[in-house]
């Protein structure tokens, strides 16, 4: 997706984008939780009340952000929010900080995502993805998904060793000029891990979580929870490469969150195009 600005809507055609606009955010949502909460008011009141704190957890919140997470893209996110706030509750001690520094992060973890990181530096995966890569805006190709080795066309066999915490690993491509939209991640049973392959030359690239903006340039890890909006740029003139990775979420009970992460493949793994269907996915 690009950020190219798109000229202004006049006449008819802005009547039929306010018409759309307003069954979408409005009619649609309004038709779904009134008769919600006239015949089960205690689960709407549930779902208040914890979509309430989830979303409250997004630093500098707007009230876009909130009309995003309770009538847009956010929609599935405030549906999972009681189980997410149960996840919250098994995770403590470790408190949720949205985003994190790897000195944040349990010893064994930083070890895991060391470790990781230096595998992927001595792999060349710039040079070995730049061909497969280059004639599509954004690409990703996965390794390992949700605790699973997956085939790829790729050779790292560092990436298949048996990781303790390490559940899901890839490599997402943004071609210059590409961004992606506004968006929430789903579940807390994880944190994202983005370690950015290549060096990028301006602070064009970068990603934005919440009033958090960490440029490329400057931070090449990334860690955070991804159920907080956010957003992903590459306004610049190079191709973007980024480990993708997801890692097991500190908490007393890890098997718990290990369980949660297992349902979650078996969920998608048949689906995968779905979630990311405004990627190019590499398999095989």
């Amino acid at each position: 997706m690009s950020t190219t600005v798109a000229e202004p809507l006049r006449g008819r055609a802005l009547a039929v984008r306010i018409w759309k606009y307003s069954i979408r955010r409005v009619v649609a949502p309004v038709c779904v939780f009134v008769p919600l909460a006239y015949f089960f008011p205690k689960i709407a009141l549930l779902y208040a009340l914890c979509g309430a704190y989830d979303v409250s957890r997004n630093s500098g919140l707007s009230l876009s952000t909130v009309r995003r997470y309770f009538t847009g893209n956010g929609v599935p996110t405030w549906l999972l929010s009681p189980f997410n706030s149960l996840l919250d509750l098994l995770s403590l001690p470790y408190v949720n900080k949205g985003v994190y520094q790897l000195a944040d992060l349990p010893p064994a973890y930083q070890d895991e995502v060391r470790r990781l990181i230096a595998a992927a530096q001595e792999s060349n995966l710039v040079g070995q993805l730049e061909e497969a890569a280059k004639q599509f805006p954004r690409t990703m190709v996965f390794f390992r998904w949700y605790g699973v080795d997956m085939p790829s066309f790729l050779n790292v066999p560092a990436f298949h060793q048996p990781w303790q915490y390490i559940q899901t690993i890839g490599v997402s491509v943004f071609n210059k000029k590409v961004s992606t939209s506004k968006h929430f991640g789903s579940l807390r049973a994880s944190l994202r891990i983005l370690y950015n392959l290549n060096d990028m030359t301006d602070d064009s690239a970068y990603i934005v979580v919440g009033d958090k903006t960490n440029y490329w340039r400057d931070n090449k890890l990334f860690i955070f929870d991804d159920t907080l909006l956010h957003q992903s740029f590459n306004e610049t003139e190079q191709t973007r490469y980024c480990l993708f990775v997801d890692i097991v979420r500190p908490s007393p009970v890890p098997g718990v969150m290990r369980f949660v992460i297992s349902g979650v493949r078996m969920l998608t793994s048949s689906f995968k195009f779905i979630y990311y269907q405004n990627w190019k996915l590499i398999e095989g």
